[in-house]
């Protein structure tokens, strides 16, 4: 699958319910007759990816299903809950069952902000999770854990329903039967998520750390007559206008929401556009490489009004503004 189009700054990833309830010989699956062998076999990529994540800045999520010995709720049901069709009832609160599994529970504790809890399949029902990824940017989603076809499969289905990319972690994703699995796979890449393994995922996020562009900022106008040309951007065409600064060398400088900015043209330019501006990542990395291949410079690294900046010289010598924004 393709990646490309992902941002790591608006993506997360999820972990879910890797509890011993589910994952370890003891826990409830395990003494209900289910093989966990293959549900804890994803452990160690699940690990490595969340140490990949935390690594390069990405926000990791971990959610615990939490149920109670009493449950008014589900006692309601005339037809049994599948909390019925275990030798016990799941991750009881308080319980070891109710933990993340050894291998996991130190990286989990790291943000306890991070831990999402849920009484139910879903990882956004009831709970505060997506007021959490609303709070932290969050646009994709990557998502992880057990089990395929209960806890993961509901999740997926509520975040593509709530417009969030989904990239459902192949070999970080298990359940109790292998056939169910394949089956669900076939159903997610069809209308729910995009389907990667890990591997694919942690070359993403190494391209993603690496110097580049982000994306148009916006492209800055030299005009004769700057109140005219603003009259003409916000009352003709209905720009609507943004705050900024005045220039580095000045001049006044008035952006719009719309992509384009505005100034004076200085003494002896013509009319012209003054200069483009790209959103990018490590700006500074950019400068090195930018200068190693001997690019001219109109303005060195600096502090400029959006954050670190530079402006250099395209191939035929338009001026591009690059920045990386203040965080």
């Amino acid at each position: 699958m393709e990646l490309d189009a992902l941002e790591l700054r608006t993506s997360a990833l999820l972990v879910i319910d890797m509890q011993n309830a589910f994952v370890h010989e003891k826990g409830t699956l395990g003494i209900s007759g289910v093989d966990t062998r293959r549900l804890a076999a994803i452990v160690p990529a699940v690990k490595a990816l969340v140490e990949r994540c935390r690594a390069a800045g990405m926000p990791v999520i971990w959610t615990v299903q939490e149920h109670f010995q009493a449950d008014a709720v589900r006692a309601r049901k005339k037809l049994a809950a599948h909390t019925a069709k275990r030798k016990q009832i799941s991750a009881l609160a308080g319980t070891w069952d109710e933990e993340i599994i050894g291998e996991l529970k130190e990286l989990a504790a790291i943000d306890s902000s991070m831990v999402v809890r849920k009484h139910r399949f879903g990882a956004f029902y009831a709970t505060r999770l997506e007021q959490l990824l609303r709070m932290l940017g969050t646009q994709t989603l990557f998502v992880t854990g057990t089990t395929t076809n209960a806890c993961v499969e509901t999740t997926i289905r509520e975040a593509y329903l709530r417009d969030y990319d989904v990239v459902a972690v192949t070999d970080c994703i298990s359940g109790v039967n292998a056939e169910w699995e394949q089956t669900a796979l076939k159903v997610w890449g069809q209308y729910f998520c995009g389907i990667a393994d890990s591997a694919v995922v942690a070359a993403w996020l190494d391209a993603q750390r690496k110097p580049r562009a982000l994306g148009f900022a916006h492209m800055l106008l030299q005009v004769a007559d700057l109140e005219a040309s603003k009259r003409f951007y916000t009352e003709l065409l209905g720009f609507t206008e943004r705050r900024a600064k005045p220039l580095a060398d000045g001049r006044p400088f008035v952006p719009f929401h719309q992509g384009i900015a505005l100034t004076t043209g200085g003494p002896g330019k013509p009319v012209q556009i003054d200069h483009i501006a790209f959103r990018v990542h490590d700006v500074a990395g950019i400068n090195e490489r930018l200068k190693r291949a001997h690019v001219k410079f109109f303005q060195d690294l600096h502090d400029g009004i959006y954050g670190r900046t530079i402006y250099v010289a395209d191939p035929d010598g338009n001026k591009i503004e690059l920045y990386e924004e203040a965080t």
